[in-house]
């Protein structure tokens, strides 16, 4: 990896400082010294890659409701709705100075992430003041995070597994220091993220309070839920943090990205058998009080970022006809079958606001009090099921189709699913994700991941190409990576 990577360690005290790797080393020696010293400080070390990870270049905005999803044409941007300058990158201009600037923002904002939880790393396995059960906790979520954060490099400036496995692409880091990391493959890159996975699993499964049945998923307030029973503020809400559970799911995409369905489906499978995350209640989801409504499918997600701060930067993504995000209603009506099975649909008709463009509310929040708190979802149930039924239809089409009919009979689509081959399904099941995704950035790697073309807001299908799924990568990084 080229030093322009390493130039923006920073310490984790003072995240957003940014000097050269010499000037910076002394200062962050004193202060990982004294941050190390305590179980407390790798605690709040750790809190801040989360912290990192959450600001608006990275999954509080760009990642979440931003490029990926522009990438995939999921809003109606014309020249008269050119919202944050995303027009060019709606049509894969790639040279365009604004969307150079965001995914350059991109790559060194998670190369960022990467380098402070090293920096924990790092010091994990030197220190002496953790017991057993915190170390084997915070190394977990921080293994974990690591193997997060290169995958989502991996699928924003390499190509995908299928179509160049072995091709040098990125780097992947592991060690905090100033030394040159090589680019690795495709195929590599996958593996090492693998490796860390299963670690974090193996740590995850003998430390983390979601796996046991006293942890009860729900809301907040909700007294039947155990989120917040423990008086230790760090084991509290770990559906904000990679708990077990969202080390399994990482694990089957990461699986189903290099077409390894067994293993993918066993890890999918572990999630919903464990049974561990309702199906979001209706009431909560129609509710017309503001104060008690969830559109987000808050008890449905296995992990998300928490992201209080970033309310009016979300919010604010989707404003009223040319004033943000928004879609048109042909285009809505299309994508959820609104004239057809979908026009019961709990999304089309709670994430949408009719007009003659249809804006976006799934973030949308009650000023003072609400059900939840504001979070980027980053992976769901719905997901796992998905993966299940993928991995499932070469053996058992008719089981394959149950484990989609269950998402969507959550989402009030009470009639099943029928495909008349495989070909058929994987297009289905496609339409069920992107439904199901929209505005969490997750659907342009189910494009990619597949080798599919993406279908434009005119139902235009754009073929699948490498000029479209890889990003180019930042300037001073493309000698190394050999493009």
């Amino acid at each position: 990896m080229k030093r322009s990577i390493i130039y923006l360690l920073v310490t984790v005290v003072a995240v957003s400082s940014c000097k050269k790797w010499l000037n910076v080393q002394p200062e962050s020696q004193i202060d990982s010294d004294q941050l190390f010293s305590t179980a407390q400080g790798y605690e709040e070390a750790l809190d801040g890659v989360y912290t990192r990870c959450s600001q608006g270049d990275l999954y509080g905005t760009e990642l979440t409701v931003g490029l990926p999803d522009v990438l995939a044409l999921d809003w109606s941007i014309s020249p008269g709705s050119d919202y944050l300058g995303y027009l060019q990158s709606s049509i894969y201009n790639y040279k365009d100075p604004t969307f150079v600037s965001k995914k350059d923002g991109i790559w060194s904002g998670l190369y960022n992430a990467i380098t402070n939880d090293n920096l924990l790393l790092q010091h994990l396995d030197s220190g002496k003041v953790l017991s057993s059960t915190e170390y084997m906790l915070i190394k977990g979520e921080a293994l974990a995070l690591r193997a997060y954060l290169h995958f989502d490099v991996t699928r924003l400036f390499a190509p995908s597994y299928v179509t160049a496995a072995s091709t040098a692409t990125i780097p992947y880091v592991t060690t905090y220091s100033n030394q040159v990391t090589p680019f690795s493959s495709v195929s590599d890159v996958l593996n090492l993220c693998i490796k860390d996975l299963t670690q974090a699993k193996a740590l995850l499964k003998q430390s983390d309070p979601i796996v046991t049945a006293a942890y009860k998923v729900g809301y907040p307030n909700d007294t039947a839920a155990k989120e917040t029973a423990s008086s230790d503020l760090f084991l509290q809400n770990r559906r904000h943090r990679l708990n077990y559970y969202a080390v399994c799911g990482e694990l089957a995409r990461i699986y189903l990205y290099m077409n390894d369905r067994t293993d993918a489906l066993a890890n999918a499978m572990e999630v919903i058998n464990a049974r561990k995350f309702p199906w979001a209640d209706p009431t909560y989801f129609n509710n017309a009080n503001p104060q008690l409504k969830d559109r987000i499918l808050y008890t449905e997600l296995l992990f998300c970022w928490d992201i209080p701060t970033m309310t009016n930067t979300m919010i604010g993504y989707f404003g009223s006809g040319l004033n943000g995000l928004t879609i048109t209603p042909d285009m809505g009506a299309t994508i959820y079958e609104a004239n057809g099975v979908g026009g019961e649909d709990y999304r089309y008709s709670q994430w949408w606001t009719p007009g003659s463009y249809l804006s976006f509310n799934k973030y949308k929040r009650d000023v003072d009090t609400n059900l939840h708190p504001l979070v980027a979802p980053a992976l769901r149930l719905s997901e796992c099921y998905y993966i299940a039924a993928e991995c499932t239809y070469p053996d058992n089409p008719s089981l394959a189709m149950q484990y989609v009919d269950t998402v969507r009979l959550n989402r009030n689509i009470g009639e099943p699913l029928t495909a008349a081959s495989q070909d058929d399904f994987m297009t289905q099941l496609v339409s069920e994700a992107r439904k199901e995704f929209y505005g969490e950035g997750q659907i342009f790697y189910m494009y990619k991941r597949l080798n599919r073309g993406i279908v434009g807001p005119t139902s235009i299908v754009n073929a699948p190409s490498n000029s479209v799924f890889v990003l180019p990568l930042p300037v001073n990084e493309q000698e190394y990576g050999g493009r």
